[in-house]
């Protein structure tokens, strides 16, 4: 490795900084671990990724500037986890911070039943680029970076239980100005794909067969999603191994569910639902690793194997 780099692959000042804040944080991040019930080797992620990726992000934001980051990861990659501490450490450094998802800025559930009447019946269904209100996240990047000391900036709110937006009331407000803003989601970055639109699985076989509502889907980020995605200054991508890990990790979400709660889909309609993202997905995995700033490149047990970073 290149004398510059120090642990995992991180430039040497920024292993540098990251241990002299580790033993400075150990109380807080003990108490992390604990609060997110994460195993005690978790302690080995956060200290060879996590602390210096939030010293690495630190380094670039330019003074009186906001920074946007966003983070892109399939579910179970661990981008809830991953923002919440970025968040705890950054408090400890004296930097203002807040984040919110794509899964925040979900249309309503009344404006996903109109576009399904007049576009695509899929299109009712959330997750994929076009079930999204874009000028909502627009409108909120925007207000946040221009926030000063006096601002109080609701920040996007999505209740899945319902399957709808939460009441405006009851959306978190962020007071003040904002140093660093996250927005992390699925296809957070994505960038239409190329090529044959030939159905790649069941559902586009069956339900698509004309392909009108996977070329909705591209328009959008061709089109309005491309600019929420230019409001981005920096790209860090949690990479799984592959689609079938991604309906793995869903698979045995939804068994624990039902175990718990008697909820959640069957296998099959699991299934079903996992291809609603596959075209995209596949398309993230093969493009984004050469252009995202920071790649953490996961293994099949969820666990960081490796760090790829494309801007120093």
């Amino acid at each position: 490795m290149n004398a510059e780099y120090g642990a995992a692959g991180w430039p040497e000042a920024i292993a540098d900084r990251a241990e002299a804040l580790r033993e400075q944080l150990r109380p807080q991040v003990d108490q992390f671990v604990r609060d997110q019930q994460l195993p005690d080797a978790f302690h080995r992620v956060i200290d060879q990724y996590y602390l210096p990726l939030a010293v690495w992000l630190a380094g670039k934001r330019r003074q009186d500037c906001t920074l946007v980051v966003g983070i892109c990861g399939g579910q179970g990659s661990g981008k809830s986890t991953l923002t919440d501490f970025l968040q705890l450490v950054w408090r400890q450094m004296g930097l203002a911070s807040c984040g919110f998802s794509l899964d925040d800025i979900y249309l309503t559930k009344a404006e996903r039943r109109r576009l399904a009447r007049v576009v695509h019946p899929l299109l009712q269904t959330r997750g994929v680029p076009g079930t999204h209100d874009v000028q909502l996240g627009l409108d909120t990047i925007d207000s946040l970076c221009a926030a000063d000391a006096c601002s109080e900036i609701p920040l996007p709110l999505f209740d899945k239980s319902v399957d709808d937006r939460a009441p405006r009331a009851d959306w978190p407000i962020h007071r003040g100005s904002a140093d660093i803003v996250l927005f992390e989601g699925w296809c957070v970055g994505a960038r239409p794909w190329q090529g044959p639109d030939d159905p790649i699985n069941t559902l586009e076989q069956r339900e698509d067969p004309h392909g009108i509502w996977r070329n909705y889907v591209n328009e959008q980020l061709t089109g309005p999603y491309r600019a929420l995605f230019a409001r981005l200054d920096l790209l860090l991508m949690l990479k799984v191994p592959d689609m079938e890990c991604v309906l793995e990790w869903r698979r045995l979400q939804e068994r624990k569910l039902r175990a718990r709660s008697g909820g959640g889909m069957s296998d099959d309609e699991l299934e079903r639902f996992v291809q609603h993202y596959e075209r995209i997905t596949r398309n993230l995995l093969s493009e984004m690793p050469a252009r995202a700033d920071c790649v953490f490149e996961l293994g099949r047990d969820h666990q960081i194997e490796r760090l790829r970073l494309n801007r120093t």
